[in-house]
């Protein structure tokens, strides 16, 4: 599928969970052409790690054709994850040193989803200040509501 590069849809995510593992939350801030878009969810037994890899994964779900996406996760694990790791995860069959990759389901959801896409992955701090990750914060943090 040809990507346009006049859609540029700007994603950020966050993922997290209270404990860890336990109640988790996720929240997805989308932005294309100065319409916001929010999307959250949660699960009653989930970890940190996936929670953020499901923040990814429903942000390109939510896409509804092939575009340029520019996606700020506060997540190393996530964001090293796609652009390092990856590569070598599928080139072993799924297997890094310590035996089969965590989370497999997810990081094999999102090497699906991110076939369509031209995606540039970006590194924020977390809880920084930054508008976007700390609204994404938010989202993730009612959502675990729902649970209690």
């Amino acid at each position: 599928m040809a990507v346009s590069n006049n859609e540029t849809v700007i994603i950020y995510t966050d993922g997290g969970c209270e404990p860890n593992p336990g109640l988790g939350g996720w929240g997805v801030v989308m932005q294309y052409k100065g319409t916001l878009k929010e999307l959250s969810g949660c699960e009653a037994v989930t970890t940190n790690n996936r929670m953020e890899l499901t923040a990814a994964v429903k942000a390109l779900e939510a896409l509804r054709r092939s575009c340029k996406i520019m996606l700020y996760t506060d997540s190393q694990y996530l964001q090293k994850g796609v652009t390092t790791w990856m590569v070598n995860w599928k080139r072993n069959n799924w297997r890094r040193k310590g035996g089969p990759v965590k989370n497999i389901d997810l990081w094999k959801k999102l090497d699906e989803l991110i076939k369509d896409h031209k995606v540039e992955w970006h590194w924020v701090r977390g809880h920084s200040g930054n508008p976007m990750n700390e609204r994404c914060d938010v989202l993730a943090r009612e959502a675990r509501k729902h649970l209690k």
